[in-house]
């Protein structure tokens, strides 16, 4: 199947593999690759900047024909590693780089003449039409059934805005689990799908069993919003300890935020409490965590290799 997306990266299927804090690992891109679509991993999956440099060393010499990997940043002033994460993706190399929350500019500048792609999550049109000014190579559209940090349009309508209105590819995010889905995402005008929760539980991804295992037990309709993590709201498994302690932010997380002189500084240590919060879900096993997830997880009925989970994607 041939889109703008795989001639891009030169991959067999137009699929990302979704960048998933402390989810993605190179084990999981290394499979994707092998099966034909792109993978990418979060650069603050890594502590230090050498663990990141030698992710991407392991990467490259992984690298098979037909697949592609890359990273994603966060752009925004909440990630103090941003510089030296963009420094050491420009040196070493990767095929593209996924920027998140914040503007892409320095990011794209820079990844260019490193010749590196850059394609921008974007929840709109205003935000699509800025990136495409700035010169990305394509818009991540995420829509409202993605997981995590996800956008307000259902995927129909804010992919059919977008590539009406833009030139730059438009890859749709949230709400695949199969081949049918992906098919629909197509018919809209999509040149290809990041695709994040069905892979949670793969036999690689470097999270609990407890985590993969809810991703088959629970389905789309116990995928809730809490702003218990980040402050955002953001895609939950409503598991019963999610239940416990609620998911509106506190009534001081909520004065705080509206303090303007304060509300930057908030946001810092909100984005570095929930952080840990999501780190602390994905590595201990307990049912005393937070997971997050798509509603996608409805079609996750088993644990499985990543390319059998890519072979139920696009056959």
């Amino acid at each position: 199947m041939q889109t703008k997306l795989t001639e891009l990266l030169d991959i067999k299927h137009p699929v990302i593999q979704a960048p998933m804090f402390l989810v993605s690992n190179v084990a999981m891109v290394t499979e994707a690759m092998k099966s034909g679509i792109a993978g990418c991993i979060p650069a603050l999956n890594y502590r230090t900047l050498e663990e990141l440099r030698d992710a991407i060393q392991t990467l490259k010499k992984n690298k098979v024909e037909g697949g592609a990997f890359g990273f994603n940043l966060i752009v925004n002033k909440s990630n103090v590693k941003y510089k030296g994460q963009l420094e050491v993706l420009c040196e070493e190399g990767c095929d593209f780089i996924i920027t998140s929350l914040g503007s892409p500019e320095e990011t794209i500048k820079q990844a260019h003449a490193a010749g590196i792609k850059v394609f921008c999550d974007v929840t709109d049109l205003k935000f699509a039409k800025k990136v495409e000014h700035l010169g990305a190579d394509a818009a991540i559209a995420v829509n409202n059934e993605a997981g995590g940090h996800r956008g307000n349009l259902s995927p129909k309508e804010l992919t059919n805005q977008l590539s009406k209105a833009i030139e730059i590819p438009v890859i749709s995010a949230g709400g695949v689990g199969c081949k049918a889905d992906i098919d629909k995402m197509l018919s809209y005008g999509a040149e290809g799908v990041s695709v994040g929760s069905p892979f949670i539980a793969s036999i690689e991804a470097g999270v609990t069993e407890e985590y993969k295992q809810a991703c088959v037990e629970y389905g789309a309709k116990d995928i809730i919003m809490t702003e218990r993590i980040s402050g955002t709201p953001c895609t939950v498994i409503n598991t019963p300890y999610v239940q416990k302690i609620g998911t509106k932010a506190t009534w001081l997380e909520n004065l705080l935020n509206k303090n303007k002189s304060l509300k930057k500084w908030v946001k810092m240590i909100r984005f570095s409490i929930g952080m840990k919060a999501t780190e602390n879900a994905a590595k201990k096993a307990t049912y005393k965590t937070v997971w997050v997830a798509g509603p996608s997880i409805e079609h996750t009925h088993k644990i499985l290799p990543v390319k059998a989970i890519v072979d139920k994607l696009v056959y």
